[in-house]
């Protein structure tokens, strides 16, 4: 593991942000390409789970090349969106794809941390993250946060990768350790950032854990459903009214 690379289960900040800066390039293109399109079905669920209102106000943690705040404010002729990452490179994609899309008016992105995020108490009316959750290093604090900054009622959905179970998860397990980073490593020329994802995934909380833990930042009403037979898991919680 270089320097570079985070550490799987304790992502160090810096080398977050550095891996997220040298693979932005070709970020898009190979989630569409390693789960075959599946991503993009992945985060359209996740806003239906947000149930997000016409006008509501939008927190998108790390929110990368802002796939997912594209999505959610197209639920919304009316709703407006913040975007928080660490990764200037993905954020400066992010921001042309807004712009492309028409979207530039009503979303802005920043850099920021996950741990203490950029905003006052309450801003928000939903809150939403997609597989970044487990690049941050404290994940008890950024649930946190996302809890201060959401208006009582507000809702918190994160989508998340997850490892199935049986005989699938056996065969799940073999191209995600193996086929996936060699792949990732051949179209972005960072292998160690794509080995780092199905390490960082084996480490993380099973969604009953992570359940566990959004009830412990004060997350009520806390559910999740699998996805494509478990490789990824959607979350939800509402913060008491």
């Amino acid at each position: 593991m270089t320097a570079t690379t985070p550490t799987p289960g304790a992502p160090e900040k810096a080398a977050v942000r550095s891996m997220f800066d040298r693979i932005a390039p070709r970020y898009d293109l190979l989630n569409r390409v390693l789960s075959v399109g599946t991503d993009v079905r992945w985060r359209r669920r996740a806003v239906d789970f947000l149930e997000v209102g016409p006008e509501a106000r939008i927190l998108d943690l790390c929110t990368g090349t802002a796939d997912l705040l594209v999505e959610a404010l197209g639920r919304g002729p009316r709703s407006s969106g913040l975007g928080v990452d660490l990764s200037a490179a993905m954020l400066r994609r992010g921001a042309a794809k807004l712009r492309r899309r028409g979207l530039g008016g009503r979303a802005r992105l920043v850099g920021g941390d996950g741990e203490r995020l950029p905003v006052g108490d309450g801003r928000f009316d939903a809150a939403l993250v997609a597989f970044g959750i487990r690049n941050v290093g404290d994940v008890k604090a950024a649930l946190a946060e996302v809890h201060r900054a959401l208006r009582p009622g507000g809702r918190f959905v994160v989508l998340e990768f997850s490892l199935p179970a049986g005989l699938f998860g056996r065969v799940y397990r073999l191209y995600f350790s193996r086929i996936l980073p060699l792949v990732g490593g051949l179209v972005s020329g960072e292998r160690s950032a794509y080995s780092y994802l199905p390490a960082s995934v084996a480490g993380f909380p099973t969604p009953k854990e992570f359940g566990a833990l959004m009830e412990g930042a004060g997350f009520v009403a806390v559910r999740w459903r699998h996805l494509s037979g478990g490789i990824a898991c959607l979350h939800r919680g509402d913060k008491p009214r």
